[in-house]
């Protein structure tokens, strides 16, 4: 009687002593170099999250492999949910399909937390390349096929411009890279041609005039930039999206899981976190776990689709 007593005494104490999450720094691992759209939206969330919390919230890049360098560091990390994830449909739902031998799996290997944004993208080049509209690009690479260059740093900026390709009939030569940042300094040094790439990337360039933007691969203008034409304008039925999710290691606890989950939601509804949103051309899209867990499996066979009907075969 006297053991049993003691041991819920220790426990009780024990429960009393717990501190609520968080209570130690976390890190919030990203698959891309700083000045990406993950890097930002992590830092604009991590500042709000650290008011509300009193802890502080690191950044840390782990750029390559299409993010699969990330990747495979969170799947490893103690699921204790101080090492996060924020990360895209590039490590999520199109590497499977790109990547042979992919070194984590993107459904076993994660806690599915929340979505957190969805967004579209702008097909740019040099402004060197004497094209002003979708329809001359189209044309000059056709005349001249196999010369024109396209960097891409994620798989997103990849297969957009493939399967332009696909529904154009151009044909183009890829240059990987080991992100999209680095992909933009080099096409605006001219070391390739063009991209089809996130807004967070590429705007900037746009409105300094370093790159010149053809169209927006949404179905309908972006406010951003009004007077830019869609893609599909020029290529109908073409649209590409992208979409930033949090996830963290396998294995963790479903309390801890809802507790980030709201951290992360409150955060989202912060003015300063909106206006990265919205400044970088994206719409707020938060779910539950659960909520992303079925989006992900959708996204899995759509992105699977996708890279099938631009004829990309895994390497």
């Amino acid at each position: 009687m006297k053991v049993t007593f003691l041991f819920f005494l220790f426990l009780i104490c024990g429960l009393a002593q717990a501190e609520p999450y968080p209570n130690k720094p976390i890190t919030i691992i990203i698959g891309s170099t700083p000045g990406s759209t993950s890097d930002g939206l992590a830092r604009a969330i991590g500042a709000e999250i650290t008011k509300e919390t009193g802890q502080a919230v690191i950044v840390d890049s782990k750029a390559g492999a299409f993010g699969g360098i990330a990747a495979q560091y969170v799947a490893n990390a103690k699921p204790d949910g101080y090492t996060l994830f924020v990360t895209t449909n590039t490590t999520q739902a199109a590497n499977p399909h790109l990547i042979k031998k992919l070194p984590y799996d993107p459904i076993k290997d994660f806690s599915p937390i929340t979505k957190l944004v969805q967004g579209y993208m702008l097909l740019v080049t040099n402004p060197s390349l004497k094209v002003n509209s979708v329809n001359e690009l189209i044309a000059l690479a056709k005349k001249e096929p196999g010369k024109l260059t396209f960097g891409a740093g994620s798989s997103s900026a990849r297969v957009a411009v493939e399967l332009f390709e696909k529904m154009s009939g151009a044909e183009m030569v890829y240059v990987p890279y080991k992100s999209n940042p680095l992909a933009v300094m080099d096409l605006v040094g001219g070391q390739v041609d063009l991209m089809i790439v996130d807004l967070t990337t590429s705007l900037p360039q746009v409105k300094n005039d370093k790159l010149k933007a053809l169209g927006v691969s949404s179905l309908t203008k972006s406010p951003l930039v009004p007077k830019l034409p869609t893609i599909a304008s020029s290529l109908p039925g073409y649209e590409f999206s992208h979409w930033n999710a949090l996830y963290g290691p396998a294995g963790m606890d479903a309390g801890t899981i809802k507790r980030i989950n709201e951290l992360f939601t409150s955060a989202m509804k912060k003015p300063s976190v909106k206006k990265f949103v919205e400044e970088n051309g994206m719409e707020v899209s938060v779910s539950t776990p659960d909520g992303l867990s079925v989006f992900q499996n959708a996204e899995l066979k759509r992105w699977g689709q996708i890279i099938k009907d631009a004829g990309i075969q895994p390497e």
